[in-house]
């Protein structure tokens, strides 16, 4: 309150306060957490078909799953605890991809390596990699070629300890490498997509005694003439290195018949 003095020096009434504002609590807002989004039965199946069509791949393109093996559906299903759908659907694709043949009465098959398609695919790869290999000899720096002399010692570790797996793992590493320091990894994913069959048929060749000896040499060969920067002469080691494969078709499949068939790719199923 106030007091004020009036004009004849009488002290005046006190003026009233002014009344205090009351501050309004507003409540607090409770949000609610957005519900997580759960993906439909369709994708789940879809994703399960995905995750199962490349672990059987896998296991067919290295020979795990010899050809002509048998693959039970409801064994898949079960390891996988789903049910056969998405199995079939994995199989399905698989086939397409000439590495399955399914018989409705008999049931579904690991694929015989179609021995007619193994050349035609052997000369596309070797139409790819020549030119990847050009263009690694023109360019290669010093640590790209320090990279393949890497890969190289490490293709003659598994080579030494006998372990022919690890070898075709180096041997894949080794071309994928070729086509990085071409500044051309997309001719490698070329490459792998023509190869399926020639892998199945390559993994074949590596017990043959001297066999991986062999191609440490040849891939020896292919990288001294990128270090050289020697473009023809690199594409014409690396020509030579896949004649070899086309050359031993005819040995290896005498060697393992129950493998080999004779019809073309995905004739049967």
């Amino acid at each position: 309150m106030t007091s004020g003095i009036d004009e004849t020096g009488g002290q005046t009434a006190e003026a009233p306060a002014e009344p205090a504002k009351r501050r309004t609590r507003t409540a607090p807002t409770h949000r609610t957490a957005p519900k997580p989004v759960l993906p439909s039965a369709a994708l789940r199946g879809a994703t399960v078909s995905a995750a199962i069509h490349r672990e059987l791949r896998a296991e067919i393109v290295s020979m795990r799953r010899k050809p002509g093996e048998a693959i039970v559906e409801k064994q898949i299903a079960q390891d996988h605890g789903v049910s056969r759908t998405p199995v079939r659907e994995a199989l399905l694709r698989l086939a397409d991809e000439g590495l399955v043949d399914i018989f409705p009465q008999s049931g579904s098959f690991v694929s015989r390596i179609p021995v007619a398609e193994l050349p035609e695919a052997i000369l596309i790869r070797k139409a790819l990699e020549e030119a990847a290999v050009r263009y690694a000899a023109a360019q290669a720096t010093r640590s790209q070629v320090a990279r393949l002399r890497a890969n190289l010692e490490y293709q003659r570790e598994m080579s030494d300890g006998g372990d022919a797996g690890g070898f075709h793992e180096a041997d894949e590493a080794f071309h994928a490498l070729i086509a990085d320091t071409a500044g051309c990894p997309g001719f490698w994913t070329l490459t792998r997509q023509v190869k399926v069959q020639v892998d199945r048929y390559r993994l074949l060749t590596l017990p043959v005694p001297g066999r991986i000896r062999s191609v440490i040499t040849e891939h020896t060969a292919i990288v001294d003439a990128i270090e050289a920067h020697d473009p023809a002469r690199a594409a014409e080691m690396m020509a030579a290195h896949l004649e070899s494969l086309r050359a031993s078709i005819g040995d290896t499949r005498e060697n393992n018949p129950f493998f080999f068939s004779d019809r073309p790719e995905g004739a049967g199923g």
